[in-house]
C-alpha cells in the first residue's frame, strides 16, 4: 500500500500535468460558462459517467436543470475544461479520479449536512406538536 508521502507526490504530479494541459486547452471565449453533469451510482457504475457537457447556452441549460432538481453545483473550471474534452456517456478516466474524488467528497459533505438539518427539523416539528 502506498504511503501518504508517495500519494501526495503522485497527486502533485497529476496536478502539474493538469495545469499544463489547461494552458493548452484555454481556447474558449472569455466569460463563457461551462457545465458538466456527472452520474456515479456505486452499484451500477465502475466510474463516474458524463451525462451532459457544454458551454454557453447549453451550459446554462444544464445548470438550470440541476438547480430545478436541487442538484448541487461544484465549481472547478479546470476540471470542467478537461471533462469537456471527453464524450458524453463515457466514464471519467482514471487520470481524473483524484479530482473527481474532491467533487464526490463535497457532495458527501452536503448530504451529511442535509441529513443533520432534516433531523433538526424533525425534532423541532416534534416539539411543536407536543
Amino acid at each position: 500500500m502506498a504511503g501518504k508521502k508517495e500519494l501526495e507526490e503522485k497527486e502533485s504530479k497529476h496536478r502539474k500535468k493538469i495545469k499544463h494541459s489547461l494552458l493548452e486547452l484555454d481556447n474558449k471565449p472569455s466569460g463563457q460558462r461551462s457545465a458538466i453533469a456527472l452520474r456515479y451510482d456505486v452499484e451500477k457504475d465502475a466510474a463516474p459517467v458524463i451525462l451532459a457537457a457544454g458551454r454557453g447556452d447549453f451550459a446554462e441549460d444544464i445548470l438550470r436543470i440541476a438547480e430545478d432538481h436541487k442538484i448541487p453545483f461544484y465549481e472547478d473550471t479546470g476540471l470542467a475544461d478537461l471533462l469537456l474534452k471527453l464524450e458524453v456517456s463515457t466514464e471519467v478516466p482514471q487520470e481524473l479520479y483524484a479530482l473527481i474524488a474532491e467533487v464526490l467528497a463535497f457532495i458527501f459533505r452536503l448530504d451529511q449536512m442535509a441529513a443533520k438539518r432534516e433531523k433538526l427539523y424533525k425534532r423541532v416539528r416534534e416539539m411543536d406538536n407536543e
